[in-house]
């Protein structure tokens, strides 16, 4: 007897957005592929420092706790402290609290991807997929030379410049008046003691004149180094020649120029000249500063509901709502995503027992309510990620983020 067809569920994106709902799906025995544009991650590489994310309880952290995972997650999160220091562009510490009252704790990204990866079945996902194009009239997703593969259902959780957002809208991100510059500094309170001081074990902002320094502790005793310039030139490392320079020379022009970290005082100064350098020793090969715009999508954003009577797809994450990271919203906004339209697809499932045709019939209202509910949703965090980057950019964002911290937990404690 010939076995049962079932729906072809692609995820397209292997972030934390579609890990966490292929693992959800996979708990209730519902097939999907992850096509994810990256190479398989080594041990290795996900033993390196990378970036933190702190979880939230309605959001990120209810995810973990329907995938299983939260007594895991949280042997994982040591390794960065809720505490937060505000300073001026001094380097002056001007608000401090010891996390005592935080209920986000942190996670590093690498080990995030790790934790869900792992347990998800073998070959569930395909590394190396690029999406190029989406073809709801054949039914198909082009991955160009790699492969051509059907698909019943498709979700978006590839991204800002999400090419399955391009089967239901026309909208792009547009550039949030920032450029942002990465670098991590190993084993700081060896090499860099004094900065680490500075720093503290958990998050430090120095705010003012627009830019800003800000730092969180990670994996490896490192700490993960952000500069931010704001500058209303989407093209600024090319229209500024940074671009044309070699990383020491970048880096100094950064460092003198004040309209840039020139008005900055020495401690943040070699912040940032240390992260520059360690980068550069961590990455051979990294020749130029990397400074990148970072991109958004209006606070209002929607997109159409697909009424492709023989195929569904819808976006979550990035691919739905990019956002800059002023709030902390987006890993959380994913996983939420994640989380509910997860129930939405084991409902239609469990209605029909997988067969296709009932199945797109059975979730499409229910994939039109989670859309709904998901831009209702995210439009208040996006107003709220929109109002904080004013706050922290304006010409004197220490005194500000000391206010906004005062007025949630309370006067410091230096």
């Amino acid at each position: 007897m010939a076995s049962r067809v079932l729906p072809e569920i692609a995820i397209s994106g292997g972030g934390p957005a579609g890990l966490t709902l292929g693992l959800l799906l996979h708990k209730s025995n519902i097939p999907f592929t992850i096509y994810e544009l990256r190479q398989k991650p080594t041990r290795t590489d996900l033993a390196k420092p990378s970036g933190m994310l702190d979880l939230h309880e309605e959001s990120g952290l209810a995810a973990l706790r329907e995938c299983g995972l939260y007594d895991t997650f949280l042997s994982l999160t040591g390794e960065c402290s809720e505490a937060q220091r505000v300073a001026d562009i001094h380097g002056n510490i001007v608000y401090a609290d010891e996390g005592e009252l935080g209920e986000r704790p942190e996670i590093s990204r690498h080990a995030l991807t790790n934790l869900l990866t792992q347990h998800l079945p073998p070959n569930s996902i395909k590394y190396g997929h690029k999406l190029l194009s989406v073809k709801p009239d054949t039914k198909e997703l082009d991955f160009g030379p790699l492969e051509k593969r059907p698909f019943d259902l498709l979700i978006g959780a590839d991204g800002a410049w999400s090419r399955a957002r391009t089967a239901l809208t026309d909208t792009k991100p547009h550039y949030t008046g920032t450029q942002s510059i990465t670098a991590t500094i190993p084993a700081i309170s060896s090499k860099y003691p004094h900065l680490s001081s500075l720093i503290g074990q958990g998050s430090f902002s120095a705010l003012g004149l627009r830019h800003g320094v800000m730092a969180q502790r990670g994996p490896a005793d490192s700490a993960r180094i952000y500069t931010f310039i704001s500058t209303p030139d989407e093209h600024f490392p090319s229209t500024s020649e940074l671009d044309k320079l070699d990383l020491e020379s970048a880096k100094e022009r950064i460092l003198r120029d004040a309209k840039l970290l020139g008005s900055f005082g020495e401690p943040l100064k070699e912040l940032f000249s240390a992260s520059c350098a360690e980068e550069s020793k961590m990455n051979p090969d990294l020749t130029t500063l990397p400074i990148k715009p970072l991109y958004t999508l209006p606070t209002n954003t929607t997109f159409p509901h697909n009424t492709h009577p023989e195929t569904a797809i819808t976006l979550i994450g990035d691919a739905a709502h990019l956002m800059p990271p002023w709030a902390g919203e987006g890993v959380n906004l994913a996983m939420w995503d994640a989380l509910l339209l997860s129930k939405a697809i084991i409902s239609a499932f469990e209605q029909t027992n997988g067969e296709p045709t009932s199945f797109l019939a059975a979730l499409d209202p229910l994939l039109q309510a989670f859309e709904t509910e998901m831009f209702s949703r995210v439009h208040e965090k996006a107003e709220e990620t929109e109002a904080n980057g004013k706050m922290l950019f304006g010409e004197d964002g220490a005194m500000a983020f000391k206010s906004f911290f005062e007025s949630a937990y309370g006067e410091s404690k230096p």
